[in-house]
């Protein structure tokens, strides 16, 4: 199995995947680097108690905002902003800087953040921080806006291309000796489809594991109709979703990858 995520972030995956038995090569095609441009977050940082809410959505975010909240004000102020988190690792990164999670919702995606805020009390006039990805989905900051919030939108990191660091393992994809590649953002699926220029040979050469429905609609938009897709869109359910795909290829008798001895 191919697994594409950040340096930073590859461990948590590919230890997960090597315990259930699995064959991993790690190829991050993405890095994570901080923002050109540090004075809007500065700004944001430096008024934080203006805020009402905070929302994270990556624990990217978290780290990079933190960091560099860090060099410049002593400690996160307590009790405003309130603060939300879209997901269990970006709510485990805010909790491990003993940052409390007001609102975590049940499905990880933008949309399900926004209803959760908006469950959480009135949204018209409320100042929301989103400090997040330089190549971050609208929906979010949309849907805020829409409701009454004032937005402020700042570039906590960039995601940058690491194609380099996948030649070889591009080599074994080619050459059809990798079972799944894994897919966690749409910025890992477009990275590596930019590394391989010959992207219509990798037609049913490989399942492509997605994390969730957006990082499946990435794939979608490429070309590629996602075989995996986690139900919960965590590590830990992307795979437990190819654990059970596999077991359900096993069991159909069908002639797949992993029964043919390739690389997984």
């Amino acid at each position: 199995m191919l697994v594409t995520r950040p340096r930073e972030q590859v461990a948590e995956l590919a230890e997960g995947l090597r315990r259930r038995g699995a064959q991993v090569v790690e190829a991050p095609v993405i890095r994570i680097e901080g923002p050109t441009d540090l004075a809007p977050m500065d700004a944001a940082i430096l008024r934080l108690p203006d805020f009402d809410w905070i929302v994270f959505t990556s624990a990217n975010g978290v780290r990079s905002f933190l960091g560099r909240m860090r060099t410049l004000v002593s400690m996160f102020p307590r009790g405003c902003p309130k603060v939300a988190a879209i997901g269990p690792a970006t709510a485990a990164a805010l909790r491990a800087e003993g940052i409390r999670v007001d609102v975590l919702p049940k499905r990880f995606v933008a949309e399900e953040v926004f209803e959760a805020l908006r469950q959480a009390g009135p949204l018209e006039g409320r100042q929301v921080l989103l400090p997040r990805a330089d190549i971050a989905r609208e929906t979010l900051p949309e849907l805020l806006r829409a409701a009454g919030a004032e937005v402020e939108v700042v570039v906590a990191y960039r995601t940058v291309a690491a194609s380099e660091e996948i030649s070889g393992a591009l080599e074994l994809v080619r050459d059809g000796r990798v079972d799944v590649v894994t897919f966690t953002s749409g910025s890992t699926v477009r990275s590596f489809l930019a590394a391989v220029r010959d992207k219509g040979e990798l037609h049913g050469k490989f399942a492509s594991a997605s994390i969730g429905p957006i990082t499946s609609r990435a794939l979608r938009d490429a070309g590629f109709e996602p075989d995996i897709e986690a139900s919960v869109y965590t590590v830990d359910g992307l795979i437990d979703a190819i654990e059970r795909y596999f077991s359900e290829e096993r069991e159909s008798g069908r002639d797949t990858p992993l029964r043919r001895g390739k690389i997984h």
